[in-house]
């Protein structure tokens, strides 16, 4: 019920995306008894066909020649686009790819700890994204014959502007953000989007989430729901301005996956953004979900 790849972690000591943070998420969890070694599925990188569902060849290329061009990358996507770099993002697409497929299969909740990558498009990467893997996992299990419809429940503290333009126009794929508003990126239409001011805190976020899966609940019929859980809705994240704590994240994680069992769908989850000062605030959150996780599955 959980994915985790070593190459997840970039090592990028220096940056505001501590990729570090799969690592002790992934030692957390085993070393905790949350996840027995049999738990684990490891990655296999996301094929170029399955890409090619959500991404242009002509990106998917550009990626590959950004890689020996990494100080036009960095200005490109505010991060290192190195090889190593782009085998993880395609490892970390097979990821979710995985998580969606077996949760679907057994009808349980998965969790891939990695991806989350809303900020992609189709032709262009930015905020840290370079792969929507997001898309790239929803469109391979509707090219199977796995899912038609799917609900995105989007929790992390910036809009996932990549997945709504994505499916805006696809009535198959209902896409519910709830975010901070006036912050970064710009804005596209999601069919549900709930747009938070500055210093929200944790009883009208989990009213407002509330509400809003009830409302995406009542617009379809689905077979999967997909969570982007970010960890950077808490109170102490460097790049946001809500004021969530742990507990609140924890109520919020109960909250979307209670609703996925309630309504008898499987989930499954990506672990998004985190920017807390203390990375083990991050960490602390992830593994929160994880435990909730495991428990779902019973």
């Amino acid at each position: 019920m959980f994915v985790y790849g070593d190459e997840y972690d970039l090592g990028w000591s220096t940056h505001v995306f501590p990729t570090d943070k799969y690592r002790r998420v992934y030692e957390a969890i085993t070393s905790g008894g949350i996840a027995s070694p049999g738990e684990i599925t490891t990655p296999r990188p996301a094929s170029t066909e399955e890409l090619l569902l959500v991404h242009t060849r002509a990106y998917l290329d550009e990626l590959e020649m950004l890689t020996s061009t990494p100080s036009l990358a960095m200005l490109r996507f505010e991060a290192p686009l190195e090889r190593k770099t782009l085998d993880a993002i395609y490892a970390a697409a097979g990821g979710s790819i995985i998580a969606v497929t077996e949760a679907i299969r057994r009808s349980e909740v998965w969790v891939n700890l990695g991806g989350g990558f809303h900020h992609a498009y189709p032709e262009h990467g930015e905020g840290f994204c370079f792969i929507n893997d997001i898309a790239v996992a929803i469109r391979a299990a509707q090219e199977s014959g796995l899912a038609a419809n799917v609900l995105v429940v989007d929790c992390d503290l910036h809009q996932g502007n990549g997945t709504a333009k994505i499916f805006e126009n696809d009535d198959t794929v209902f896409t519910l953000s709830i975010h901070q508003e006036r912050l970064y990126p710009v804005k596209e239409k999601s069919s549900l989007d709930i747009g938070l001011d500055n210093h929200t805190g944790d009883e009208e976020y989990l009213a407002l989430l509330e509400e809003g899966i009830d409302k995406a609940l009542h617009a379809g019929t689905y077979d999967l729901l997909f969570y982007v859980a970010g960890a950077d809705p808490f109170q102490a994240d460097m790049l946001g301005d809500l004021q969530l704590t742990k507990e609140g994240l924890r109520r919020r994680d109960e909250l979307v996956l209670s609703t996925a069992r309630k309504s008898g769908l499987p989930a499954a989850a990506v672990l998004a953004g985190g920017y807390a000062e203390d990375t083990q605030d991050v960490v602390d959150i992830h593994v929160e979900l994880c435990r909730q996780v495991k428990a779902a599955n019973g």
